[in-house]
């Protein structure tokens, strides 16, 4: 067999997007034969403009390599995965399969709503080509994995979006392709299952050899699941396929600027919406509002939000720090550190205290995400620059060598105020 499981020579696709031009004088009467004109083909004003979603896209994904998809939104990852899945038409190029392929892609991909969850396990490893016999040898694993055993006979439409990503998920890992395609549907539902999931694509590529293509926003899933990486922008390939650790650098450095705009202007985010950041200030002991952060010294952040309703309960949140190549540093959780939040108000504001901020200096990135009973509320990749300057964390007169930056646990306290 080849070692190349995808070949991509040169696909584009491009759309036709019309825009009416419209009078504001316009009477009804008038607006009346617009219409008309419409039904006859006439072209009643009507401009037509070419948007090249994606050009010139070309590379090699090998059996066994594990290929994260970096953009920002707009760049085009989900076009090219939705032609990789055979689910749109390309405008030019070819593309060549040495494998099975499935494909996850969004909420009720390759469902079919009116089924049961255990008629849908059925359909969707006939159109795989498996046999009932190979359906039913990994069906137990499948209803395990995806956690839906009591709705196992329930009709999928009546599934929570949670519960469809589950099963989805689940057939897709387990009924035996040779290639698996992965978009940022796992940004639906709890934290838990997503973890499950990045684990379940490292087993059966690492011990299977199976082909993950994956489209994620969150760079430290990138960073450990992918050996490989490439990054769209603006349609086309603005890194190369390499190694992952350069190409989350690159993206970091010459794709993203996070300090262009502000966190409460943020319109890239994900989740249901109750609670959404809105700024993250940092003070020092003294309550001084800081600009950087300096090693050794006592930090705290302030968390600021709104909610869409009057208060939430159950809730948590974390913000994770990252080098500029995406290596996670440490994470501070009112949930992991033991402080719950039983009740939150719009009066609120999220304090949390760092005694001797211990990064050495330099630019980190940082990432917030809010949950209520587990479902993301809000999600913001790359959501501030932090900078440290370098301070004596020791108090021994010496500075850290700016090569120590390892993984950590840093002592922190929660509270409201």
């Amino acid at each position: 067999m080849s070692q190349v499981a995808i070949k991509v020579e040169k696909i584009s696709k491009k759309y036709r997007i019309l825009h009416k031009q419209k009078n504001s004088n316009d009477s009804l009467l008038s607006a009346f034969a617009g219409g008309l004109k419409n039904m006859f083909k006439a072209e009643g004003g009507q401009t037509e403009e070419e948007f090249w979603a994606l050009r010139d896209i070309s590379f090699e994904v090998n059996h066994g390599d594990r290929v994260g998809i970096i953009g920002r939104n707009g760049a085009g990852k989900s076009t090219l995965l939705k032609i990789l899945s055979r689910i749109v038409k390309p405008s030019s190029g070819r593309i060549e399969y040495y494998g099975r392929m499935a494909s996850l892609l969004e909420v009720g991909t390759g469902f079919h709503g009116d089924l049961t969850g255990r008629e849908n396990i059925y359909l969707n490893g006939s159109i795989l080509g498996m046999s009932k016999k190979e359906i039913d040898s990994q069906f137990d694993e499948i209803v395990a994995f995806s956690e839906v055993e009591q709705f196992l006979d329930t009709p999928v439409k009546r599934y929570s979006s949670g519960m469809y990503v589950r099963l989805a998920f689940a057939v897709a890992a387990h009924l035996n392709p040779e290639i698996l395609i992965v978009d940022e549907v796992l940004a639906v539902g709890d934290s838990a299952f997503q973890k499950k999931c990045l684990g379940k694509m490292n087993e059966i590529s690492r011990s299977q050899g199976k082909t993950i293509l994956f489209v994620s926003h969150n760079l430290a899933a990138i960073q450990n699941l992918c050996n490989k990486a490439f990054v769209l922008n603006k349609g086309t390939i603005g890194f190369p396929l390499s190694d992952t650790s350069s190409c989350i650098k690159h993206y970091l450095s010459e794709v993203v600027n996070i300090s262009r705009t502000a966190i409460s202007d943020r319109s890239d985010r994900m989740g249901e919406g109750m609670f959404r950041f809105t700024n993250v200030i940092m003070k020092d002991a003294a309550g001084a509002v800081m600009h950087s952060a300096q090693c050794g010294m006592d930090v705290t952040f302030e968390f600021h939000f709104k909610l869409t309703k009057e208060q939430l309960t159950n809730f948590s949140m974390a913000m994770t720090v990252y080098t500029d190549e995406g290596k996670e540093m440490f994470t501070l959780s009112n949930a992991i550190s033991g402080y719950s939040i039983d009740v939150l108000s719009g009066n609120n504001v999220l304090q949390c205290k760092v005694k001797k901020f211990p990064l050495a200096d330099g630019s980190y990135i940082c990432n917030l995400i809010a949950y209520k009973d587990g479902i993301i509320q809000d999600y913001l990749q790359e959501a501030l620059l932090l900078n440290v300057e370098e301070g004596d964390f020791y108090g021994t007169g010496r500075a850290l060598p700016q090569d120590h930056k390892e993984c950590f646990l840093v002592e922190n306290k929660w509270s409201l105020s």
